[in-house]
């Protein structure tokens, strides 16, 4: 049996779910034992463990110019010491164009199979790559399980099910027959799905997975040899990606360059140079406005960006307060604010919001939403799993600097000690009240843990600065909460002219940061935020090029 086939009811069932885009998960994000087996989490730890202070050997990427490896963990703030092959730009695209001419010959159906397979074996490596990521990143465990793991192995699922879908949305061949009058004009047509080039993928360091799965593997289904450049404080998670993707094309005698991992140093980086080099035709990037504003610009590239948002949540009415300050609350500890989606701005009008039970006011909320990201942080249970660690210093010192704008400290970030790492790096969410007026205040991300709560005439105002701080700066993300059919009617058409989707009146365990794969569009390209979006048919039809061919068909086969 062909891996196609092997894999082809998954396939079918992530297609059905592209359509329908009701919940649908092909790896479960349940690290159960029932589900993983019962030494899964053990061995997938010891793994992680003897990787440390190693070189990476799984990469068949031979004569390396050097290893090299600067990860640290935001846990132990301790070195990794893992060293991974590096290469010059020009050996990855030599290559890279090397195997080009043979994968994008490679059948659709032979395509997909290879690339399912890949998954098959990932999934096998879920916990080894959970803890790769909490020591590279700061995520918790839970999270660095799902995102890292089954929810980037559903995107990357979902990127080969929309690959597959438009290289299938016509036909091949055909004979065109064209009526005459006397005679027909008969013509043999085909046409050709033509991949554009080396692709090269751009990590970020918080989500080095889910954020460059969806890429590599669009690429790859399309026809397109993928150059993987993670961000250097985090590789380990997406080298074992790499590293399975890899062996599944040598075993099936296809030349692993056709996926490679570039790595470099933040004192020595190389995605400038790899996104200009004039071989690579297609780009992906998750990370900074500059550097994305920057690659957009980059003649005869196709580029697909996830940048910097300034992400909302308009407050009008509520049924019951307590329980939008606890579900917000968490969203804003959820991995110490380190998600792209999380939210920043807090609108709310002066005057309050209104409840069942009367008016909660801009005070009265303020102090609610405080003492539950207190209440949150002082749960042993909960907190230091939920903020996780901190990946970069800078984050910490930009929550040190927030404590000091222009207007009223709600919260301050303060020190609190994970039971597990007694070093891990660590900032608790601080909130300031700033005033409407203060546009370059709040009109920028602020990111991390970083909550501003600005006081609106009313809820009109609120609306209007949540659209434009969209249109001007970008979000991804956007909260709303009313019990008013009007309102959040409104709401949804003002930001959905702003290319920002709304979740509205969410409370219980339902956050405006998750987004789903099969479901949730993962930015949506139409703002600053970035100019792609997870998964639609853009996302994977502008990596190659339709060509048709057409010839007159032979008198005696037209007879």
């Amino acid at each position: 049996m062909s891996l196609f086939d092997t894999h082809k009811p998954m396939l079918d069932q992530a297609i059905d779910a592209l359509h329908a885009r009701t919940f649908y998960a092909a790896f479960p994000e349940t690290p159960a034992p029932a589900i993983y087996g019962e030494s899964a989490d053990s061995e997938g730890k010891e793994k992680f463990q003897q990787a440390l202070g190693k070189k990476f050997g799984e990469l068949l990427q031979p004569n390396p110019t050097q290893w090299i490896g600067q990860e640290e963990s935001p846990y132990t703030q301790d070195a990794l010491g893992v060293s991974y092959p590096a290469f010059t730009p020009d050996v990855l695209t030599t290559r890279a164009a090397a195997a080009f001419n043979a994968w994008r010959k490679v059948s659709v159906n032979d395509r997909a199979g290879v690339l399912l397979e890949s998954l098959a074996r990932i999934k096998t490596r879920f916990f080894e790559i959970a803890y790769a990521t909490m020591h590279t990143t700061g995520q918790g465990y839970m999270m660095a399980f799902q995102a890292s793991g089954p929810h980037a192995a559903d995107r990357a699922l979902e990127a080969i099910a929309a690959g597959y879908e438009e290289l299938q949305r016509f036909p091949s061949r055909a004979v065109w027959d064209k009526p005459m009058g006397k005679f027909n004009i008969q013509l043999n047509k085909e046409w050709r799905a033509v991949p554009k080039g080396i692709s090269v993928v751009i990590g970020c360091s918080t989500f080095p997975t889910w954020n460059s799965v969806t890429g590599i593997y669009a690429s790859l289904m399309t026809g397109n040899p993928v150059i993987v450049k993670p961000h250097p404080g985090a590789i380990l998670p997406i080298a074992i990606f790499v590293a399975e993707i890899q062996r599944v094309l040598q075993e099936n005698n296809i030349d692993p360059n056709s996926c490679q991992l570039a790595v470099d140093t933040v004192e020595n980086p190389i995605a400038k140079t790899l996104a200009e080099h004039p071989l690579v035709k297609l780009v992906d990037f998750t990370g900074n406005s500059v550097f994305g504003s920057y690659l957009e610009t980059l003649p005869g590239k196709t580029v697909f960006t996830e940048k910097t948002g300034v992400n909302s949540v308009i407050l009008d009415s509520v049924d019951d307060a307590d329980k939008v300050a606890a579900n917000l609350a968490f969203s804003v500890n959820l991995y110490s604010g380190q998600m792209c989606t999380a939210p920043q701005n807090f609108y709310i009008p002066e005057s309050g919001i209104q409840t069942p039970a009367g008016t909660v006011s801009f005070d009265a909320f303020a102090q609610k939403l405080a003492d539950n990201i207190n209440g949150l942080i002082d749960n042993p249970k909960a907190g230091p799993y939920v903020l996780g660690a901190v990946q970069n210093k800078k984050t910490c010192e930009r929550v040190t600097e927030a404590e000091n704008i222009d207007g009223k400290v709600w919260l301050k970030s303060r020190a609190f000690e994970n039971p597990m790492f007694k070093n891990a790096r660590v900032a608790t969410p601080v909130v300031v009240e700033v005033d409407a007026s203060k546009k370059e205040v709040f009109g920028k991300e602020l990111f991390g843990p970083i909550v501003l709560l600005i006081k609106t005439k009313n809820t009109d105002q609120s609306i209007a600065l949540a659209q434009e701080m969209a249109l001007q700066h970008g979000a991804i993300s956007c909260g709303a909460y009313t019990t008013s059919e009007t309102v959040r009617e409104k709401i949804a058409d003002e930001m959905s002219l702003a290319a920002t989707p709304v979740s509205f009146n969410l409370t219980g365990g339902i956050y405006m940061n998750q987004h789903a794969a099969f479901s949730d569009f993962h930015v949506t390209g139409g703002n600053p935020a970035g100019n792609a979006s997870f998964t639609n048919p853009d996302y994977v039809t502008k990596r190659f090029t339709w060509v048709g061919h057409r010839e007159p068909v032979k008198t005696a086969q037209a007879s």
